[in-house]
């Protein structure tokens, strides 16, 4: 009787271990032999693997695995060096901060493929147990979920495990809204020339840092404008020069009494058109804790006011603007590129709005249009021209 004969394997290799289980290879695009990530019970197991294994190859979806072997510290290093000149150099601290600090202790001898959505979340919850707050474990959570999408862009590994992981909410902070009457108080009761620094907080919208990187150049006192074009951030307690946040550079125009207070401050003001509109007593550029301490927290109190803060100014400028002239109007002046980021951190209800609606809604049920006395509610705020500064 004629003795079978076995059949030969399309693709792949399998063979028995000592161990009774089955060990399966196969060749990879580049032809060399790889043996699969795990043992199996049965050779038929193995042949279903390896078939699968021949269509990722066939389809273009294979992974090397040696890929996957880079270690989280490797990747992010390799990830923050290609990433870095598009990022801003507070950016880049913040980053480079994130990972040193949160991202390699706990993770960075692990390789890519090792990391699992529970492994993620396991480390979110050492962060929380730590006290560390919901801002801090969020950046560390973003940043590491960057460099898992690159390493996914990138074939390293098939996909994220940032996935699926709940992270810590931020608590809901609102804006202290003051009234354009109160801003002005703010900016009266401050020494000079840093009422001028906070009436550009308060009646320009600008960034404290942007306010900070002004120039002579970029005052143009005949026409009124202002011309927004650089910010001064710190990180790691060094001061760096920069574009303003989003890179949105923007003209603006300025109170009339406000640019001819300006006015009257270049002319005195020492230097060419680099030299900085607002310094330290030594001619240095303002750090945001030391001015604030020394300038615009007494300011606030001598206004009679308490737990305001410059941005807080910034955010009371956008409502005034998109209250009177629309969230575009208000989106332009703070720099937004997006409007919706305008409606979501800056711009709030003015008190009183909707009583003035309820007026209107009543004179709409009884068939009338009620547009006047609207407009003539919308035009009483009762406490100062929305987004005109009282005379400083």
């Amino acid at each position: 009787m004629a003795s079978k004969r076995r059949s030969r394997r399309p693709f792949g290799r399998v063979r028995k271990l000592p161990s009774g289980r089955f060990q399966a290879r196969y060749p990879g695009p580049d032809g060399v032999l790889r043996p699969a990530d795990r043992t199996f019970a049965t050779s038929t197991d193995a042949d279903r693997w390896l078939m699968r294994k021949r269509i990722e190859i066939e389809e273009g979806r294979w992974l090397d695995p040696a890929e996957g072997r880079t270690t989280v510290r490797d990747w992010s290093a390799r990830w923050l060096a290609a990433v870095a000149p598009q990022l801003k150099h507070k950016t880049q601290a913040t980053y480079r901060s994130l990972i040193n600090s949160r991202i390699n202790p706990a993770l960075g001898d692990r390789e890519l493929s090792s990391l699992r959505p529970i492994t993620v979340t396991e480390w979110v919850a050492a962060m929380r147990t730590e006290g560390l707050s919901a801002s801090r474990i969020r950046q560390a959570y973003r940043v590491l979920s960057q460099i898992m999408a690159s390493a996914v862009d990138n074939d390293l590994i098939p996909q994220t495990p940032c996935r699926g992981v709940r992270l810590p909410r931020m608590p809901q902070t609102e804006p202290h809204i003051v009234t354009p009457l109160e801003a002005s108080g703010i900016v009266r009761a401050a020494e000079k020339p840093h009422d001028l620094l906070i009436a550009l907080l308060a009646f320009a919208g600008l960034r404290v840092g942007e306010a900070f990187a002004l120039r002579r150049s970029d005052v143009d006192v005949v026409g009124g404008f202002l011309l927004v074009d650089e910010n001064l951030a710190e990180a790691n307690g060094t001061l760096v020069f920069d574009t303003p946040k989003s890179h949105q550079k923007r003209l603006l125009r300025l109170a009339p009494s406000l640019a001819k207070r300006l006015g009257a401050y270049l002319e005195e003001l020492p230097g060419g058109e680099d030299a900085l509109l607002f310094t330290t007593p030594a001619g240095k550029p303002l750090r945001y804790n030391q001015w604030r301490k020394a300038y615009f927290d007494p300011a606030v109190s001598a206004a009679g006011l308490t737990d305001v803060t410059p941005h807080d100014l910034r955010a009371s400028h956008g409502t005034w603007v998109a209250d009177r002239y629309g969230v575009m109007t208000a989106a332009h002046r703070l720099g937004h590129s997006n409007a919706s980021v305008t409606t979501r951190h800056y711009a709030r209800p003015v008190a009183g709005r909707d009583d003035q609606v309820a007026e209107a809604s009543d004179a709409w049920f009884s068939g009338h249009d009620g547009a006047d006395r609207a407009r003539r509610g919308h035009d009483d705020d009762g406490g100062g021209s929305a987004g005109v500064p009282a005379r400083i």
